[in-house]
């Protein structure tokens, strides 16, 4: 648990908006035990996939605070601002692919009108940093051989990637019209522990432990690039504190894998069998086939990711074979809402 800080050695308040969910918990975790000078208020709808037991072990901190509320309620917004923030770094959002395709409006609440709440609300309340935390999948399919940088011509391909393209360009464009300091990331597919079981990686995971088969998209061919999120987490809070504002960063894990190759690992971690565990299944309209991006200018301000990929992989994987009470009321609760 993150040490107790006298007030006379907090310096800074920062609200953090979706703390609650997988990388921002990773990220409070993070600030509350490196940065003693800062007070963190975490501003969380506590949606499906924001879990208060993702942030139990730092809930007693004195130096972190939970407000309830929607990130796209101007008046929740306020009241978790109270008296003033130094920062805000926005990790709210809806972000299931699969989901988005059923139904976009959430992802357009969260993701669009969500930042431009948040955003009026910090120009208003004078706010010296607002980071937004963005995708890789803006970008859409990256050709074979090629990585896009954060000039590359964003082309999403879902409502979800074009939900945050939207609300990743809003900031800066609502940055630039008031001066207000704005940084926007862009981070690859994450994984690591508190991951919702609806993602690949914890879903795959659970389903093995559970000695049910995983579901692969087509050929499982698909290349994406692989971060862990205490690296994600470090990258965010990097660029908060050295980026340069009205500019984009990309976070890249370097790290490109099949979605076959991943699934292998998975299986043979979990001592199951890919010819009796792994079904093949009709592939996702215009699912993307490759994210690739350039990460080197966020790398040249010092960051870079540190967590070995197959390291990090079992790791998480020992993680949620420790930790089934965390996940197994959330697959419940998905198992009856599809048989309602």
């Amino acid at each position: 648990m993150p040490t107790k800080s006298p007030a006379s050695l907090l310096t800074e308040r920062w609200l953090v908006t979706g703390a609650l969910g997988f990388i921002g918990s990773h990220f409070a975790r993070l600030v509350l035990a490196e940065r003693p000078n800062v007070e963190l208020v975490n501003l969380d709808a506590v949606s499906y996939c924001g879990n208060i037991a993702n942030l139990r072990d730092v809930e007693h901190c004195e130096r972190y605070h939970f407000v309830h509320g929607d990130i796209a309620d101007a008046a929740d917004v306020r009241k978790a601002i109270g008296s003033g923030v130094d920062a805000i770094v926005n990790f709210a959002a809806e972000t299931h692919v699969d989901r988005s395709l059923l139904d976009a409006a959430p992802f357009y609440h969260s993701n669009v009108l969500g930042v431009k709440v948040l955003l009026e609300a910090a120009h208003a309340a004078g706010v010296g940093r607002f980071l937004q935390v963005s995708t890789d999948e803006v970008y859409g399919t990256a050709p074979a051989g090629e990585f896009f940088t954060e000039e590359s011509p964003l082309n999403p391909s879902n409502p979800y990637s074009r939900s945050k393209a939207e609300g990743g360009q809003l900031a800066l464009v609502f940055g630039e019209k008031h001066g207000l300091p704005v940084l926007v990331t862009r981070g690859s597919n994450t994984y690591g522990p508190y991951q919702y079981p609806e993602k690949l990686i914890p879903l795959f995971v659970t389903n093995l432990i559970e000695n049910r088969p995983v579901p692969v998209y087509g050929d499982g061919l698909q290349v994406r690039d692989w971060l862990h999120a205490d690296d994600h987490a470090r990258g965010v809070l990097h660029i908060l504190e050295h980026g340069e504002p009205g500019n984009t960063y990309n976070l890249s894990g370097n790290n490109y894998r099949t979605n076959l190759d991943i699934t292998r690992k998975l299986v043979a971690a979990c001592g199951r069998s890919m010819r009796t565990h792994v079904q093949h299944v009709t592939d996702r309209m215009n699912h993307d086939r490759r994210y690739a991006m350039n990460g080197a200018k966020a790398q040249a301000l010092g960051w870079e990711p540190r967590v070995p990929f197959d390291d990090g992989l079992l790791e998480t994987v020992e993680w949620y074979k420790s930790n089934e009470a965390w996940w197994r009321p959330l697959k419940r609760l998905e198992a009856r809402k599809e048989t309602a």
